[in-house]
Formats: structure tokens, sequence, C-alpha cells
């Protein structure tokens, strides 16, 4: 699933190798999702939330 998802950083990582996430979005026939991975092992685990989960942590993290 990975190859096929268009993955980007923050616009807050530097690129110095520090830790991040990277993010993609999916729309696909089973529904919208929202895809997590660490930057650093980008043939690792990924995870995937519904958009609206999503939107509510970014709420809660800017706050």
């Amino acid at each position: 699933m990975n190859d096929t998802l268009h993955w980007f950083k923050s616009s807050y990582s530097d690129g110095g190798g520090g830790n991040c996430v990277e993010v993609a979005h999916s729309h696909r026939p089973e529904g919208a999702a929202v895809h997590l991975r660490d930057s650093k092992v980008q043939d690792g685990p990924t995870f995937a939330v519904e958009p609206s989960s999503w939107s509510a942590f970014l709420a809660y993290a800017a706050s």
C-alpha cells in the first residue's frame, strides 16, 4: 500500500533526520482515510484513521 500513496512531511520538518511523521490521503471505494508512518522507516508499519479523527487530533494538538 505504501507504494501507491503520495506521502508528505510537515512543513515544520527541517529534513535533518529528526523525528517526523509522514501523512498520505486516500480516497478509495471503501472510504477516505489518512495514513501515517514514521519518516525514518518508510517500509515499516503504517496506520490509517478516518479524516474526521485526524482533523480532531490536529485541532487538539494546535490548542
